[in-house]
């Protein structure tokens, strides 16, 4: 007979299992008395807070210390508290770690990408229009205004800025003006307001487009109700981002490291809500990653830095 188990019981199977990778626990306990998780900024903190909370119940189950969000404004916030060592884990758009590694090649350390829905390990750009504007093409924009989401994004600055240039595009006067909208989320509600004319975004592009496809930005204000797609037209799709990565602070004990990361791997089946809440959306699980995985970005971030210097 197949043995039935819960949520539950798969945890403490887990927490069993990397007993004995934490016999002395206490040692690192008394190094890490709290384990500190930043979270980006992009939509709202009562939101980023409600869907991390199985995440505080079940790290602080296999870890047997505390664990505490930190909810950034935007993704400065995150970086900073990761250099300063005042922040854990957490989850970092590919442009935020490439930040990151360049300040400081020491600080943190991938373990973890998303897989999307199609297995693929990455995701796209999207600019995107109301569906009102007569806007249905990047040539339509020409004169119009453009939303970023946050300097420190891949998908909502640094990619969709590299490739138009690539294009022949010259960003101060294609456009009419840009800006940053404080976050993928409070960029899209400011063209859906009016604000500006089209915004960029990042999503799995893969899945429904009336859903907001299987995973990003779109999927989640969907699922809120704040978006309806038809109010868009997704008007240009970038090439092939690599999906950010979980990461770990370098200094952060081995044991702990260890135990974060089984539960990750786990995670998909040991509670799949939870694992589609703090991916933002759905896909086949977790893949491992190294520094190497980035180091495009991290390229093409270096770029930028000394563009503008």
């Amino acid at each position: 007979m197949l043995a039935t188990f819960t949520r539950g019981t798969l945890l403490a199977a887990l927490a069993l299992s990397l007993s004995s990778t934490s016999i002395l626990a206490q040692d690192w306990q008394s190094e890490l008395p709290a384990f500190r998780v930043g979270l980006l900024g992009g939509e709202n903190e009562a939101d980023r807070l409600r869907k991390n909370e199985c995440m505080v119940e079940q790290l602080e189950e296999v870890l047997g210390i505390p664990v505490e969000l930190y909810p950034a404004s935007d993704y400065a916030g995150v970086m900073q508290g990761m250099l300063a060592g005042q922040l854990d884990f957490g989850v970092l758009g590919a442009s935020a770690y490439a930040g990151i590694y360049l300040q400081d090649a020491n600080a943190v350390e991938p373990v973890f990408t998303s897989l999307e829905a199609d297995g693929s390990d990455g995701y796209f750009a999207l600019m995107y229009a109301r569906s009102d504007s007569g806007i249905e093409s990047l040539e339509d924009m020409e004169g119009h205004s453009l939303a970023f989401a946050d300097p420190n994004s891949a998908s909502g600055y640094l990619i969709p800025k590299a490739e138009l240039e690539m294009a022949g595009i010259d960003i101060e006067s294609y456009f009419s003006s840009t800006g940053f909208g404080g976050g993928h989320e409070q960029a899209t509600v400011a063209v859906l307001n009016g604000q500006y004319d089209a915004g960029v975004t990042w999503s799995s592009g893969v899945g429904d487009p009336a859903k907001g496809y299987s995973r990003g930005n779109l999927t989640s204000m969907v699922q809120k109700g704040l978006l309806d797609m038809a109010d868009l037209n997704i008007i240009w799709k970038s090439n092939l981002i690599p999906n950010g990565p979980w990461v770990i602070r370098q200094a952060v004990p081995q044991e702990v490291k260890d135990i974060v990361a089984d539960w990750m791997e786990n995670l998909p089946e040991t509670d799949r809500e939870c694992y589609i809440e703090i991916s933002q959306g759905d896909g086949q699980g977790f893949k491992r990653v190294g520094h190497e995985f980035y180091e495009n970005i991290v390229a093409m971030r270096r770029a930028e830095l000394e563009g503008s210097r």
